[in-house]
This record gives structure tokens, C-alpha cells and sequence, in this order.
């Protein structure tokens, strides 16, 4: 009957089937880093921005610093997965007190729709916000005089902004590049300096990320085509500069004759303009190895994006 169907789409909807129609497991996105912001990191894996759909939206955040929220009422349910560190989440209890819950590394918190809280953050701290229906910066009410929400909003979903304020970005002192192992290897046995091999054609720059959530994702746009091993290192920006190695942050730029991702409009990248030193010690702090699928995709960083 007409009734049996409409229970039916409805149970499948809220089981998430209706999402692809199909009964069967399908890739329906993948992760899109969405905020960098003073401490905050937050790559959306699924949602309005990383699956374009509506139903749900799942994240993984990173808070380097401690900081704090304004006071906060969603038009959505949240869970907040703590992976590691710890959430104080403030709320009024019936008698008007402010009452604090503590959701440590390994619990999960659920704030329902309308609820009124403001999350905490004494430490440094990743979590997983899961979000039903998925998290819009309309739908996050903000209390308070900051200008939090119009940069959510921009970093959510708009371009970036046509001028970029190097000062912004002055604090930004760990850099990462992703290179072959085998030319990064030849720079180092001849005690020379390090060019990717599209440095001319890139205008002069080496590619580099503050961010490195981002890594895999730029690796598999730009570089799966590419055979052997691949490592990342980990660069000091200031041991960069005193060689007179200036590292300028702007938008994403093509690699080669690769263009950037259409999504990453809001990224703001740092371009080192000039090698990378192989023979100077305090230049390279990190070596990590990449891990890779037969075909060339790209998996992990071991012991920076697996951790």
C-alpha cells in the first residue's frame, strides 16, 4: 500500500540507504578540511560540504591551544566522540547555576537540539562531532560579541578572500612538504638543496601546508600518478628564514600543469620561495614516511596523519 512504501522510504532514510539508493556500501565523499583558524582544525568527512548532503554531517577536530566558546544553542543533535584531551561543557541547571560536565579522552557527550551549553577547551584536544541533521553555521546560534560566525561561514562555504594579510599567518612556524624519497635522497647524499621538480613551472616556490590533515588529500589530487616511495618532512618556517628563505601564505596554486581543487577556494597555503637546504641542520626537524595503495593512492603519514 501507499503507507507500507512511505514507512518504508522513511526507514531507509533514517538508516541513511536513501543517501545512494543502492544496497550496498558506496564511497559518498571524503574529507575536506573546512577550518583553520587560531588553533581550531576541523575536516568535515561527511555533511553539506564533504558528501553535499544534508542528512547528517561527521568531522574530526583539533584544538592546538586552550581556548573557549561563546555560549551556543544548535538546531541539530550533536554527540562529541574525545579522542584525545578533554571537553568542559557549561550549561544552566533548572535553578539558573552554571553547572560544568567533563567529557575526557574515550567518552562520548550528546547535547540535543535547542540545548544551550558552551564547550571549553583547558587543553589541547582532537574530538568527532557528529551532527543529525548536518551542522550548517546557520544553525549553530552564537551568543557574544566575536565574529566567530561570519568566519565560519566564509571558511565553511565561500571563496577566499581576494587579500590575504601575511600578518595573519606570522605565527604559523611548522611547515610540511611532500616529496619522492629518491630525489629527496639524491639532494641529500650531493649536500645540496632540495627543488621539486615543478619549481620553475610553479613560478619559483616549493609547495608546503601548515595544516596536515590536508596532506593526504593534496598528495591524491596532485601526485598518485607518480611511482616509488614518497616521505613528508616537517620544516621550521624561522630556520627557513635566517637563510633568507621567505615562506609567503596565499591561495592554492596548480602544481605543474595540475590545478587545485575547486573546493579548496578558502585554503590560504604557505609557498617557500626558494629550495629546501638538505645540509643545514634546524631546517628538517621530521622525516615521515607515506603509505601508499598499488595503484598510487595514497593512505597515511605514519606517525602524523595516522596518530
Amino acid at each position: 500500500t501507499t503507507d507500507d512504501r512511505a514507512k518504508k522510504e522513511t526507514e531507509e532514510h533514517s538508516s541513511g540507504r536513501s543517501i545512494t539508493n543502492k544496497r550496498m556500501p558506496t564511497i559518498i565523499g571524503g574529507s575536506v578540511p573546512v577550518v583553520e583558524h587560531d588553533g581550531l582544525s576541523i575536516v568535515e568527512w561527511a555533511g553539506n560540504v564533504a558528501s553535499k548532503n544534508d542528512t547528517l554531517s561527521i568531522a574530526t577536530v583539533e584544538v592546538t591551544q586552550p581556548t573557549s566558546e561563546p555560549w551556543l544553542t544548535l538546531d541539530y543533535d550533536e554527540w562529541l566522540c574525545v579522542t584525545s584531551g578533554s571537553i568542559q561543557l557549561h550549561y544552566m541547571d533548572a535553578n539558573d547555576e552554571e553547572i560544568t560536565l567533563t567529557v575526557r579522552q574515550g567518552q562520548t557527550a550528546f547535547v540535543s537540539k535547542g540545548e544551550r551549553f558552551r564547550p571549553v577547551f583547558d587543553e589541547p584536544t582532537k574530538y568527532i562531532p557528529v551532527c543529525f541533521p548536518a551542522f550548517r553555521p546557520d544553525r549553530c546560534k552564537r551568543e557574544g560579541g566575536d565574529d566567530v560566525t561570519e568566519k565560519l561561514k566564509k571558511l565553511h562555504d565561500a571563496p577566499a578572500p581576494q587579500h590575504i594579510d601575511k600578518n595573519d599567518y606570522k605565527d604559523y612556524e611548522v611547515l610540511y612538504h611532500m616529496c619522492q624519497t629518491r630525489l629527496w635522497e639524491e639532494a641529500v647524499a650531493q649536500e645540496r638543496a632540495y627543488f621539486p621538480p615543478t619549481f620553475e613551472a610553479d613560478g619559483m616556490f616549493t609547495h608546503a601546508t601548515a595544516v596536515p590533515a590536508r596532506l593526504i588529500t593534496t598528495a591524491n589530487h596532485f601526485y598518485t600518478h607518480t611511482q616509488g616511495d614518497w616521505i613528508c618532512i616537517q620544516l621550521s618556517r624561522k630556520a627557513l628564514y635566517k637563510l633568507g628563505i621567505d615562506t609567503i601564505f596565499e591561495e592554492a596554486k596548480p602544481v605543474g600543469t595540475t590545478d587545485s581543487n575547486s573546493s579548496w577556494e578558502a585554503w590560504v597555503c604557505p609557498h617557500i620561495y626558494g629550495g629546501i637546504p638538505t645540509h643545514i641542520d634546524g631546517i628538517v626537524t621530521k622525516t615521515f614516511r607515506m603509505e601508499r595503495e598499488p595503484d598510487g593512492a595514497f593512505l597515511s603519514i605514519v606517525g602524523l596523519t595516522d596518530v
